[in-house]
């Protein structure tokens, strides 16, 4: 019998068993748990080029943003330098205040033109006082190293202070911007050959006045506080209107755009019943997120300025005013603001709604007391993000006229400021780019950073506040 069952095909404790016919029996070799099929290592190579294409993809972005980042601060950061030259000048009473009386209204009378003789006069004495060979260059070519602007500056301390009158002070004259660029490096005697508005001799007496201690270039503050400045004057440009103008609309877009976006989201989010009428908001709010900014621009000239401004007569709404622009830019930012607002409830757990109505909490205590709080953290990274994306945007505010050249700081808001003409920081950028002469380039680069700096300030202070109120659930 152990013959025949030994003998019999298919019999014995392999027939039909999972190792019946060896180890390629149906065509499907055995594969070690300690090795890697061929589909398998296809799938690692994948992955490992997926991974190598990923990191690739990220160094490609950080080293362009790099490359920005230095372009901008290798060309901006001498915006906040400038060149100035030590001068003593003696404020005669007989040329600033004829009359003697120290009166103000009365030394107004006294125009920019005869502060520009009382500097030239006394910046040419200073060069023979200090010995500074200027025979080769003619006095025009002397005076006009001096900044235009700097007589202006002059009037305006002598009137804020008409006790300096009668008396010899040492001034810090700002030198023109060819001379200014020259001891930046942005100007060289190979460019100069070229240029029309500076010469070879100007140079050789701004090295000579280096050399003996007249001309020195220093931290300036006034690019932080000066207004806009015409063409013929760059080296005293400044982007305090652009500050200010910038403050005035955030602080405008904040209070119109944060109460109505958080409103509207809670409201879509919790109490509205889901019918087609929410879902055509929805749609829109979404489609109103993806309309280009310069509609918006289009938008706010037509209705804001033409129709209530020119026809309805609302003297706020004018042509650059800071109030315009606020409104443009809360229509172009309140979509982003629900949207984010709405992301944040959303993520809020369903339980804690169950357990906050099971406890018998009413709904709209539930919201307040339970979902908001957990969803603030969300809700204020969002609404700075778009107060950030507001910040720098350009093409609407070209539009409302925030692009014209404004002389005067807007009053406060108390005082109407709001309605006052003002620009902002990246339409100052935008305007000094489109100037020919280098040092509005330069100033526009420095514009640029402080746009940076404010950008980041509102980045960092919505990361601190996501992790000051973030909960744990």
């Amino acid at each position: 019998m152990s013959d025949i069952s030994a003998n019999t095909p298919g019999a014995g404790p392999t027939a039909g068993g999972p190792n019946a016919g060896g180890p390629n029996a149906g065509g499907k070799p055995k594969v070690s748990i300690l090795g890697q099929s061929a589909r398998m290592k296809a799938r690692n190579r994948t992955e490992s080029v997926f991974k190598v294409l990923g990191l690739t993809a990220i160094l490609f972005s950080l080293a362009i943003l790099a490359l920005m980042i230095f372009t901008i601060f290798r060309d901006g950061t001498s915006a906040f330098f400038q060149t100035r030259m030590s001068v003593p000048v003696t404020l005669s009473a007989e040329v600033l205040d004829p009359a003697g009386n120290r009166n103000r209204d009365e030394m107004t009378k006294q125009t920019t033109m005869t502060y520009n003789k009382v500097i030239n006069e006394a910046f040419l004495a200073a060069l023979a006082a200090k010995g500074i060979k200027t025979d080769d260059v003619p006095a025009k070519e002397l005076t006009d190293m001096i900044s235009k602007g700097a007589a202006g500056e002059l009037r305006a301390d002598v009137l804020a202070d008409p006790s300096l009158i009668g008396q010899t002070i040492d001034i810090a004259l700002v030198a023109g911007g060819r001379i200014d660029g020259y001891m930046k490096g942005r100007v060289t005697r190979a460019s100069a050959e070229r240029d029309t508005n500076v010469t070879m001799g100007q140079l050789d007496v701004a090295d000579r006045m280096k050399e003996a201690g007249m001309l020195s270039t220093s931290w300036n503050w006034d690019f932080l506080t000066n207004t806009d400045s015409s063409d013929t004057r760059p080296e005293t440009a400044g982007v305090g209107v652009a500050i200010l103008g910038s403050a005035y609309m955030m602080f405008l877009v904040l209070i119109m755009c944060v109460p109505v976006g958080v409103a509207a989201s809670i409201y879509l989010e919790e109490f509205a019943p889901k019918n087609r009428w929410t879902d055509l908001i929805e749609v829109n709010i979404a489609n109103l997120a993806a309309v280009p900014s310069i509609v918006y621009g289009i938008l706010g000239l037509a209705i804001f300025i033409n129709v209530l401004g020119g026809q309805m007569g609302v003297e706020a709404l004018k042509m650059s005013a800071s109030l315009v622009g606020a409104l443009v830019l809360s229509l172009q930012t309140l979509p982003t603001i629900i949207i984010a607002t709405r992301a944040a409830i959303r993520a809020v757990p369903p339980s804690i709604r169950d357990a906050a109505l099971g406890i018998g909490a009413s709904k709209m205590q539930t919201v307040f007391h339970h979902v908001l709080p957990l969803a603030m953290p969300g809700i204020l990274t969002g609404t700075i993000l778009g107060l950030a994306s507001a910040l720098g945007e350009t093409a609407p505010l070209l539009l409302i006229g925030m692009v014209a050249f404004v002389a005067n700081y807007p009053a406060a808001p108390w005082d109407g400021g709001f309605s006052d003409p003002a620009t902002a920081l990246p339409v100052q950028v935008y305007s000094w780019a489109s100037r020919s002469d280098p040092a509005f380039i330069e100033r526009s680069n420095g514009a640029i950073i402080v746009l940076l700096v404010f950008l980041l300030i509102m980045n960092v202070t919505a990361i601190i506040l996501r992790r000051r109120f973030e909960r744990r659930w």
